[in-house]
């Protein structure tokens, strides 16, 4: 059918997906690239560019066939395009969509990763069907996103539904990457798991299975405290309680301001499934607004790491089909 793919980009600071997803959500092929982070990201169109002209090459695509480029990106991006600052790679100020018009041809839609996978667990993930959502990301960070009328809440200035950089410790929070102390992101994310594990291991005078498994290993991973957690290790259940209270007052307080349909986890943390959901959904219940507590379901993320290639996909079917 002419006229109904779409190009889609999902770039990271180490590696790129690219898809070729068509207007009905159905993936025709999948690949990636390193991402290259040379002379600030200099080159990173150019070699999309060329990874583009050779998939539909060997496919047997006509670029006439598509109907705009998609492109999800590790920043803030201004409603006219322009990628405010990308660190991981060098972007700054960056006229993102005009750079990929000009090199493609076609019409190009960006916007941040993170809201990119909102966008794609709506379209053909957990969310299928709803639209108002908030996605949560646990991973290395805590990313957000948040569709309202099954649109993405993007902001003034891109930094809508940055949800990893909600204060909840307003005392002797821990340092965050974005400067500030307290963050979510330093006690939800697989890295503040780890370190709320390490300061448990730390204070510890007795041997606990987590002391062993640290002594053993010399590292402890997220995944190790959710595992003992679901085993009843009463250190890693406290830490799991612990991580759950103050991200069950952060969905509490979303909650109150957008009554979702939807709060979908995602993120190699969600990974642990109900071991994380169950004393989530109850620290939720806590702080919700009690009226509409029964009306938002927490579920997990069903996409994995293509949710970002289906919602910068789903970006251009939006505006163009």
């Amino acid at each position: 059918m002419k006229q109904n793919n779409i190009f889609s980009i999902d770039v990271g600071g180490t590696a790129i997906k690219l898809a070729i997803i068509n207007a009905e959500g159905k993936l025709q092929k999948l690949w990636q690239i390193p991402t290259n982070r040379k002379e600030e990201g200099k080159y990173i169109i150019d070699e999309i560019y060329e990874e583009f002209k050779q998939a539909i090459h060997n496919l047997q695509i006509n670029k006439d066939d598509f109907i705009g480029v998609g492109m999800g990106a590790p920043g803030p991006i201004l409603p006219n395009g322009v990628m405010k600052r990308a660190t991981n790679i060098g972007w700054e100020n960056y006229p993102l969509k005009a750079k990929l018009e000009e090199r493609f041809q076609l019409p190009a839609f960006v916007e941040n990763d993170a809201n990119c996978a909102a966008l794609g667990e709506m379209w053909q993930g957990a969310g299928k069907g709803l639209k108002n959502l908030v996605c949560i990301t646990l991973g290395t960070g805590v990313g957000g996103g948040v569709i309202v009328n099954g649109e993405v809440v993007s902001g003034t200035s891109g930094g809508g539904g940055e949800i990893g950089h909600i204060t909840v410790q307003y005392k002797n929070g821990a340092p965050c990457n974005c400067g500030k102390k307290g963050c979510i992101e330093t006690i939800a994310s697989a890295t503040g798991v780890v370190r709320l594990a390490m300061e448990k291991i730390k204070r510890s005078n007795e041997e606990t299975a987590l002391t062993r498994l640290y002594k053993k290993y010399g590292k402890i991973t997220a995944k190790d405290v959710f595992d003992l957690a679901a085993g009843n290790d009463p250190v890693c259940v406290q830490i799991v309680e612990e991580v759950c209270f103050y991200l069950g007052h952060v969905l509490g307080t979303l909650s109150s301001t957008l009554n979702p349909d939807a709060f979908i986890i995602g993120g190699g943390v969600s990974d642990a499934g109900e071991t994380l959901l169950m004393p989530l959904e109850k620290y939720y219940r806590q702080f919700a607004f009690p009226s509409t507590v029964d009306d938002t379901k927490i579920i997990r993320a069903t996409l994995g790491n293509q949710a970002g290639v289906y919602g910068a996909a789903y970006l251009v079917k939006n505006k163009l089909s």
